[in-house]
């Protein structure tokens, strides 16, 4: 909003203060001035000069000399190049010796042997936007109204010795979009009162009544609370006075004729939109307020035609649309040169549906700005009774007598309950009830005195911004001066923040996985259906989550797995001969049964990791290999060992998109709950890949078996007796379930075993295999016997016997 310092002193005394001093002030109570702006660009010396006569230059086609009287007791002769000048103009003339914006310095010169005294001047050469001057003004010199008194100083004319105030309003502060607003928030901060503009008029004799001729309906009941109208007849459409031209270009709102500068002088004025439509086009003068029809079209004022939709509201005059509601009217009741009688609209349109509307054409106007914010629904009839009143004045028109309305919903007043000890402890102050009285009396909010410090607030329907006791609260706190108000302690019982379980394991495997030379990728949550129909990841049922308003479709559905896009960051860094990578993700993925949903799909949290490529760079002491299944099983082990995790085993699978001899399933308590292998061939070469391995695991499920207490163990005080077996079983027999009922015989005695050799070969049989194993028995608090470790080695070979049909190999 754009604040004129000369139109702001017209409602509230702001003497003493300049501009830049009363910014300070509004921003330091809340409402931030981006800027003051100097309308006078350097001007001095130009003064309005009438043109006497216009003659051709002798010796230059497109120059014209001129004869201006400029009031300094002699004519002047100036060259002027403009094609617009002619006689009978009032014109701006710098006079010699005047400085301009661009720090030209008016002389005497020749132009083409011709004496020039001066420079006729053009609005963009004053400093002015000419972009808001009719377009054959832009392109020449300004032509000033035909009274404009001879001599006077072009910057009380042009009123551009000013500043204007360029606020910085946050969403809720919309009573600050008028210059009333504006005035009470000076008034409150300054502890002035505010003048409001005279009132406007009631309608005049002979113009008759205005319901005999005009009539307003609201179908549209939900959309439109309040439309107001009143009919003006034998109107003169002109120009506007240069005092209303000024105030509105101030305010960056370009001049069009004296009816349309009015409803936006009153706009800006009041906050509430208006709009004049001429009254001839409307049939029957019938207005009605309804929804738009599916398809249907209206041709704006733009010179654009809309598509239309059932969620826009229009006003109607019963046979046609002639505006979209609260954006912008439509070119087929355009006031015109023509125009004579006049409709004039006031209303309150729901904010939401402005807003929807606006944005589905993008068409963004000043009355869509303030409706989209709600407008004062108090402000609906002052400001049809101001308009109609400068309508009247401006373009000698005869108000009918009356206003023609409709209401759906009537305005219910704000009342707020308030004590000074809610105030003061929220603030910490310690101000009295009378200084609190005092700061609403400055606001202009009529206060009642409760019981004790009680009051009860009626918050004015101009400040839509204030529903409940903290924005009271608020008010008194921005008045009273946020530099006044102590440092204080808070009284509150304190609670230091602390991680959760899962917050600290996610830190924990982050730092573990990128210190054993991963780095983490962050994918989109968003894939492409194709990824999750060729790689679906640990949920093979799962229905695909479409979005409603995807980016693309490369991004139109929630991912179910993280390894897709791991595949696609391990491609992108191979084709920029980035071979060896080493890539982690933790993130969520999105899980239901449901193809049509009717509730929000499951979130999981997972871990998931790639390795392809070599293990080691290049080095003249060893041929570097490529990574294998182990290298990607070590990685998860560290951090199941660093977790304190069991009870995990790994059980050979042959899950899809995964080699059939090289996967495993990860296995927690008897359920799956992840999957660990590399790549199937043809999903590699599909992707370009080299051998690459994978896995993938619920991420919270770990975190629940994750003991975070760290147990130290002391070096042991006793030697360790190591015993050696080699077994011969089938190939169907899994090495981890050996493992597993020789460490659950060999009981607490066993401190470590391993598996060191795995046989095939003729000699055993097609399907037989030899597994190599190695015990080593240890206690902490004594030397163990060989006999004792002897007999327990027996034991868990004849464990191994009968439960796995195994032999002693000799």
């Amino acid at each position: 909003m754009k604040v004129s310092y000369q139109w702001l002193s017209q409602y509230v005394d702001v003497s003493g203060y300049t501009a830049s001093e009363l910014a300070e002030k509004l921003t330091r109570s809340g409402i931030e001035v981006d800027g003051v702006e100097n309308r006078n660009k350097g001007v001095t010396s130009v003064v309005v000069g009438y043109v006497k006569s216009k003659e051709k230059h002798p010796d230059a086609d497109k120059l014209n000399v001129c004869i201006v009287d400029a009031g300094t007791g002699e004519d002047l002769q100036i060259v002027c190049g403009a094609k617009n000048v002619a006689a009978g103009q009032k014109v701006p003339v710098a006079l010699v010796g005047a400085k301009l914006p661009d720090g030209l310095v008016i002389k005497r010169a020749k132009l083409r042997g011709v004496e020039s005294m001066g420079m006729i001047c053009s609005a963009k050469e004053l400093g002015l936007n000419d972009k808001l001057l009719p377009k054959e003004i832009q392109e020449g010199i300004l032509v000033l109204p035909e009274g404009t008194e001879i001599g006077l100083s072009i910057l009380d004319v042009l009123a551009i010795s000013d500043e204007v105030l360029d606020l910085d309003l946050t969403p809720n502060r919309s009573d600050a979009l008028s210059m009333l607003g504006a005035a009470y928030e000076i008034g409150a901060i300054l502890g002035r009162g505010v003048k409001l503009p005279e009132p406007g008029i009631g309608g005049s004799d002979g113009a008759g009544r205005a319901a005999d001729k005009i009539s307003v309906e609201i179908t549209a009941k939900d959309l439109c609370s309040h439309y107001a109208a009143r009919l003006i007849e034998g109107v003169k459409v002109g120009v506007s006075p240069l005092w209303l031209q000024n105030r509105l270009m101030a305010a960056g709102i370009r001049p069009i004729n004296n009816i349309v500068d009015i409803t936006n002088y009153v706009m800006l004025e009041y906050g509430q939109p208006l709009h004049a439509f001429d009254a001839d086009q409307l049939a029957n003068g019938h207005i009605d307020v309804r929804s738009a029809r599916e398809g249907e079209k209206l041709v704006t004022l733009d010179n654009v035609e809309r598509t239309l939709d059932p969620s826009m509201l229009l006003i109607t005059d019963g046979e046609k649309p002639v505006a979209i509601a609260g954006v912008m009217g439509g070119l087929n009741s355009e006031v015109t040169d023509g125009t004579t009688r006049i409709l004039l609209e006031s209303a309150k349109f729901d904010g939401g549906s402005v807003r929807k509307t606006s944005r589905q054409l993008g068409l963004r106007s000043e009355a869509s700005l303030r409706f989209e914010k709600e407008v004062n629904p108090e402000a609906v009839i002052p400001a049809l009774n101001r308009a109609a009143a400068l309508i009247a004045e401006l373009g000698d028109g005869v108000v009918a007598d009356g206003i023609v309305e409709a209401v759906t919903k009537e305005h219910k007043p704000v009342q707020i309950e308030i004590t000074a000890g809610r105030i003061n402890g929220y603030l910490g102050t310690s101000l009295s009830v009378e200084e609190i009285k005092g700061i609403f009396d400055r606001l202009a909010f009529v206060v009642e005195p409760l019981e004790g410090d009680g009051l009860l607030v009626h918050v004015p329907s101009r400040r839509g911004d204030i529903t409940r006791t903290v924005d009271l609260i608020e008010e008194v706190a921005r008045l009273h001066g946020y530099d006044n108000i102590p440092t204080t302690l808070m009284n509150v019982v304190t609670t230091p923040g602390s991680l959760t379980k899962q917050q600290r394991i996610r830190r924990i495997v982050r730092t573990l996985m990128t210190g054993s030379g991963l780095h983490e990728a962050i994918t989109y949550s968003f894939t492409h259906p194709d990824q999750i129909a060729e790689y679906s990841g640990l949920y093979r049922e799962v229905a695909p989550v479409s979005l409603s308003m995807p980016m693309s479709e490369e991004r139109s559905t929630l991912r179910t797995s993280l390894v897709p896009h791991l595949l696609d960051a391990a491609l992108y860094n191979r084709n920029r001969n980035q071979n060896d990578v080493a890539l982690f993700e933790i993130g969520r993925v999105f899980v239901t049964q449901e193809k049509q949903l009717t509730k929000q799909p499951e979130e999981r949290l997972l871990l998931a990791a790639l390795l392809t490529g070599k293990r080691s760079e290049l080095h003249w002491t060893g041929k570097p290999g490529d990574v294998d299944f182990y290298d990607l099983k070590g990685v998860l082990e560290n951090v199941l060992a660093y977790l304190g995790v069991k009870g995990v085993s790994f059980a050979a699978a042959q899950p899809d998109g995964f080699h059939p001899g090289r996967t495993a399933h990860i296995v927690a308590d008897g359920k799956v709950i992840g999957v660990i292998g590399q790549l199937h061939p043809a999903l590699q070469q599909k992707k370009d890949l080299a051998d690459t391995y994978v896995f993938e695991l619920e991420l919270d499920v770990l975190a629940e078996l994750a003991d975070e207490k760290l147990t130290y163990t002391p070096l042991p005080r006793y030697p360790a007796i190591g015993r050696d077996m080699a077994v011969v079983v089938d190939k169907s027999v899994a090495v981890g379930e050996l493992v597993s009922k020789a460490r659950e015989v060999a009981g607490s005695l066993l401190e470590s075993i391993q598996v060191f050799d795995i046989y095939t070969g003729e000699r055993l049989g097609a399907d037989k295999k030899s597994v190599a194993i190695s015990f080593v028995y240890r206690t902490l608090e004594r030397t163990l016997t060989d006999e004792e470790v002897s007999e327990l080695h027996a034991k868990v070979v004849t464990a191994l016997e009968n439960g796995f049909g195994a032999e002693l190999r000799k």
